[in-house]
């Protein structure tokens, strides 16, 4: 029996015979007034969360706003002048239970620094998500006398090799716990969290390479352009992450509305979502 098809149907007895169990849990888990702001990378999430909270019993829950500018580090988003600036407002009027950031490539970000002191300053109990992303262009500019890895074209993915994705990913996220971990020591409570994005798509890309992912063969096959814009599979990969942090439950059984996914790829991405996330500790989920 091929390894994706035995892991789908260990996934589904799993999910079984779990089912009694866990039929009460989401009713026990308010609802998040939610903010987000972020980049291309991100702000496909705000729509997908919304479908898949409609999947549970959560009440509650209300998107609170979002503000998207393509390419921005967070500094950008707290720079925005005020009369466009609905972060800042729904901060001030304290609206806001969780508020989510995408940092891009240059850390640490004093923007990430200035909307933490703002939501707090308003909202003391309010989370803040930092979403750790996969690595543009896959891998970092390189340093002088070096060869440029970063993909050309996105066919280029193909022959990307795992360890070096990881790699990028690692430098990137561990940069934004060193300032995650400042500002939780300087608020005197963990209240900033990351979402490691970033390290679920080099699973799923792993799975690729393995030939343990059903229906994709290639790794060009999940991305759009070069710059690493997701097809279908990432976003909702994404989705699933961002989900499992906000809520703090797995998103087995709430699926993000992405059609161009199967139910078994649905699952797969599901459990690598909820694997990473629930594992790591920065994301504050036990």
């Amino acid at each position: 029996m091929p390894i994706h098809r035995r892991f789908f149907l260990t996934f589904c007895l799993t999910l079984s015979l779990s089912g009694a169990f866990a039929a009460d849990t989401p009713a026990a888990v308010p609802g998040q007034r939610i903010f987000y702001t972020g980049h291309s990378f991100h702000m496909f999430v705000p729509a997908m969360i919304e479908e898949m909270v409609k999947s549970t019993d959560i009440q509650g829950h209300k998107l609170a706003g979002r503000q998207g500018i393509g390419g921005s580090r967070v500094i950008q988003h707290w720079q925005l002048a005020d009369e466009k600036n609905l972060a800042k407002k729904a901060l001030t009027a304290g609206e806001v239970d969780v508020f989510t950031m995408a940092p891009h490539v240059l850390v640490p970000d004093e923007g990430i620094t200035n909307f933490v002191n703002l939501g707090l300053e308003h909202n003391p109990k309010m989370r803040f998500l930092v979403q750790a992303s996969w690595y543009p262009f896959d891998v970092p500019a390189p340093a002088p006398g070096q060869p440029d890895l970063r993909i050309k074209d996105n066919a280029r993915r193909d022959e990307a090799m795992i360890a070096d994705l990881q790699a990028a990913v690692d430098g990137w996220r561990k940069q934004l716990e060193a300032q995650v971990s400042e500002l939780n020591q300087k608020h005197g409570r963990k209240c900033v969290f990351i979402i490691p994005v970033g390290d679920a798509v080099v699973k799923l890309r792993a799975m690729v390479v393995a030939g343990e992912f059903p229906g994709i063969t290639k790794q060009s096959a999940l991305f759009r352009d070069p710059i690493g814009h997701g097809q279908g599979h990432v976003m909702a990969l994404a989705a699933y992450c961002n989900f499992a942090a906000i809520y703090r439950i797995s998103p087995v059984g709430h699926t993000a509305p992405e059609r161009s996914i199967s139910a078994e790829q649905h699952a797969i991405l599901q459990k690598i979502a909820w694997d990473t996330v629930s594992n790591y500790a920065p994301a504050g989920v036990k």
